[in-house]
């Protein structure tokens, strides 16, 4: 059963929205994290947070870059996955330990396993982006957005993504082709 959103949240704090989406772009075009790692990084945590917008959403961009459906899936069994690079584990478990703290702090030893496979300015961006998902799976889980995942994929293959503006129309129905939370690529918002 399909839960109605809750918020137009994008309408009601554009500026806010807008802050949370700046942060997402320079993830996606100044981090110098791979887009692959970044897209497992955010599936990862929207899974552990239960935000199914954001477990489609970064599913879908994960087939957009020719991810195979199988590692996909195995991103929740990474740890009992052989379909990950070493880095891709260290991320991974770097991801799990940012995002889990309601038991304490993150341990010294997350934090050197994972300087043994990034330098210290990629730890922090992804560190950023592992905050920046865990945000947006709190206001998809707040809100209850729908994922649109065929309206993505229609809107994708119509239009430049460069070329598509905050609030452009795509439908009667009020829906909205804008620069989401994954910083410059198509998404349906609900909000």
């Amino acid at each position: 059963m399909s839960e109605q959103q809750r918020l137009k949240y994008a309408d009601l704090s554009p500026e806010a929205i807008g802050a949370m989406r700046g942060v997402e772009h320079y993830l996606n075009v100044g981090s110098g994290l791979s887009p692959v790692l970044l897209e497992l990084v955010r599936l990862r945590a929207s899974q552990m947070n239960g935000c199914e917008f954001c477990i489609g959403m970064h599913s879908h961009e994960l087939a957009k870059h020719h991810e195979p459906e199988s590692r996909v899936a195995a991103v929740a069994g990474w740890r009992e996955s052989e379909a990950f690079t070493e880095t891709e584990r260290a991320a991974l478990a770097w991801t799990e330990a940012v995002t889990n703290v309601q038991d304490g702090h993150v341990p010294d030893a997350a934090l050197g396993a994972v300087r043994e496979h990034f330098p210290d300015k990629e730890v922090v961006d992804l560190t950023v982006a592992i905050a920046s998902i865990g945000a947006w799976n709190r206001i998809g889980v707040a809100f209850r957005p729908q994922w649109r995942g065929a309206k993505v994929r229609a809107a994708a293959a119509t239009a430049d993504v460069d070329e598509i503006p905050v609030n452009r129309s795509l439908s009667e129905d009020g829906e909205r082709a804008v620069v989401g939370d994954d910083g410059g690529k198509v998404s349906v918002d609900e909000g």
